[in-house]
């Protein structure tokens, strides 16, 4: 039997004309409603907020830019910046260690990542702000002889901005060993193959070789790293170590006035972290290109865009139009 049947696409020769076809878009009404419930909800929380009297606006404008304030946030910078940078560099050698053939080598980096990973940060500062009671004097010198080369008090040498500093940075390094580790890890085994039969050495080709590769995966959770830093230094105000929250506490025990000088501390740290958000985006879109997440949006643009599409517009014309030449097509 012979199919006399026009193959499928095709219209007969009659009849040129495409039919009309009505494209609906899909109506996403869970979607609708938890974005006027979401909107609901944070215009009723600034507003209470900008309505409470508790809160005195007056008090936050007038600290907000006060002199202690600025001295405060030079403090936290510098020592986010220092933390991160031991923690990094120290984290890169500990991570190295780890992944040598020498077990001493071995066992020691993992000693030092499960004692400073496995003990609280809050621990480790006061431990260190209060590290002369243990040990009243920090010297160096030769082992179990009297030799020594430096000596000095520990109070003199401890203070509590290094303190802090030693606190941070120190359990950043067994974090980041981790991170570091992990992303040698992810670097394919060929590739230090590969530059070894080239006759590099092994220093070379973890330079050269494996760590550029590995950035791809250590870039995002250092830059949450860093943030996370920043928030972090606020502990190190149990040592009084003159940083932004310190110096808060020291106003608002004098004033009284807990709430407001809370504000103000908040309002910088979200402005920093906003801040560090931006090179953070700019390292992941650099170090993530060729992968198939590499591309990154921004939250603003994801919302202006989610904002035009929530109620798509109908255009029945360039789908009548779209549909007929797609039909005119498979007709050809």
């Amino acid at each position: 039997m012979i199919d006399t049947r026009p193959p499928l696409g095709t219209l007969p020769d009659g009849d040129r004309s495409a039919p009309e076809l009505e494209v609906v878009p899909v109506r996403a009404y869970g979607r609708w409603i938890a974005t006027v419930l979401a909107l609901t909800a944070l215009v009723g929380l600034v507003g209470s907020l900008a309505r409470n009297d508790n809160v005195h606006w007056d008090v936050v404008g007038d600290y907000l830019f006060a002199p202690l304030v600025f001295s405060g946030l030079t403090t936290t910078l510098w020592l986010t910046a220092a933390a991160m940078a031991l923690g990094l560099g120290l984290g890169t050698l500990i991570a190295v260690m780890r992944l040598s053939a020498s077990p001493v080598l071995h066992a020691v980096a993992t000693g030092f990542v499960w004692v400073f990973r496995g003990t609280p940060l809050l621990v480790q500062i006061i431990f260190w702000g209060y590290a002369a009671a243990l040990y009243k004097y920090v010297q160096i010198g030769i082992p179990f002889t009297h030799v020594t080369f430096f000596r000095a008090e520990t109070n003199s040498l401890l203070t509590p901005a290094v303190a802090a500093l030693l606190a941070l940075g120190l359990n950043e390094a067994a974090y980041a060993s981790e991170i570091v580790r992990a992303g040698i890890q992810s670097v394919d085994p060929g590739q230090t193959e590969a530059a070894h039969s080239l006759g590099m050495r092994p220093a070379l080709t973890l330079r050269r070789i494996v760590l550029p590769q590995a950035m791809r995966v250590i870039i995002p959770p250092m830059g949450n790293e860093t943030i996370n830093m920043l928030k972090m230094t606020a502990l190190v105000s149990v040592i009084s170590a003159h940083d932004l929250m310190s110096n808060i506490q020291d106003v608002y025990a004098q004033n009284y006035q807990v709430i407001p000088m809370l504000v103000v501390a908040s309002t910088w740290y979200l402005a920093l972290v906003t801040v560090l958000g931006v090179p953070q985006a700019w390292l992941e879109r650099r170090y993530g290109r060729g992968s198939a997440r590499g591309g990154h949006v921004s939250p603003f643009r994801r919302l202006f865009a989610g904002a035009s599409g929530l109620f798509p517009q109908r255009n029945d014309k360039n789908d009548k139009n779209d549909t007929s030449d797609t039909i005119k097509e498979g007709g050809r």
